[in-house]
């Protein structure tokens, strides 16, 4: 007797330790269902990679909205929502993107941006530059002749700024008078970098400007030596825009290989 006593102890001890163990892997047991701690590890990681800390009290609210979607996931079941065509059709877009996220995070980690790749974009950024900057107003209207009339005005004493503000199309510029501040040429159209380069300082367009945009009255107020940003200075931002560009040219190709019937 004493033998079967000890013998029942000792797999009631095993038992419970066997359920401590599975207790471990799982943040609760809803109606007898484990709720695993995976599914919080996970809510935590996309807390974590959107640059917001994980602190106690968030890890505290993650397990209770955790623990609260598997009482509302039950009930929904037990009303045969997940038997429903739409219910079905969300899950397989849920997939998909899921699965899409997942194929481009795989392709940025296996191609990363080199550095040698990063420097070489810098230096064609510093070699279009062109070693300057300029200075220029501009007023944008739709029609030829509205930019004649403008020129003519100004020829006979109107004030280019007052001008800007009453008729330029462009009003993030003309709100301040038609200034660009100070850019690279390359910067604008083609058309638009042509002509301002053959204004010296001071000295406006003789004839309207004609861009994707409209008609252009273009003055050059100055011109400097180009202050660039050092390579360490833009090195994330070159980085993040080549990254999306990687990514791009490998989807392009992807859609490329495809056969579409």
């Amino acid at each position: 007797m004493k033998k079967q006593f000890l013998f029942a102890a000792a797999v009631a001890s095993l038992l419970a330790l066997g359920a401590q163990a599975a207790f471990a892997q799982n943040i609760a047991i809803v109606n007898g269902k484990a709720v695993p701690q995976s599914r919080l590890d996970s809510l935590a990681q996309q807390i974590v990679r959107s640059g917001r800390p994980m602190t106690p009290e968030m890890q505290s609210q993650l397990r209770e909205e955790v623990i609260a979607r598997e009482i509302f996931m039950q009930e929904a079941e037990k009303q045969g929502l997940s038997a429903s065509e739409d219910f079905k059709t969300q899950m397989e877009l849920a997939r998909q993107t899921i699965l899409i996220r997942e194929l481009f995070a795989n392709y940025e980690k296996k191609n990363p941006v080199t550095e040698a790749e990063m420097k070489a974009e810098y230096d064609k950024f510093v070699a279009s530059s062109g070693g300057k900057e300029y200075k220029a107003h501009h007023i944008l209207v739709e029609k030829e002749s509205e930019a004649k009339a403008i020129i003519a005005a100004l020829k006979k004493g109107a004030k280019f700024e007052d001008i800007a503000k009453k008729q330029s199309k462009d009003t993030g510029s003309g709100a301040k008078g038609g200034d660009l501040d100070w850019a690279n040429p390359s910067s604008y159209v083609p058309e638009f970098t042509e002509a301002m380069l053959k204004l010296s300082k001071g000295q406006t367009t003789d004839t309207p400007v004609k861009t994707q945009f409209g008609y252009h009255i273009i003055r050059l107020d100055d011109i400097r030596p180009a202050k660039l940003p050092s390579f360490e200075e833009v090195k994330p931002q070159i980085a993040k825009q080549m990254e999306q560009q990687k990514l791009a040219a490998f989807q392009d190709d992807l859609r490329k290989k495809a056969k579409i019937e």
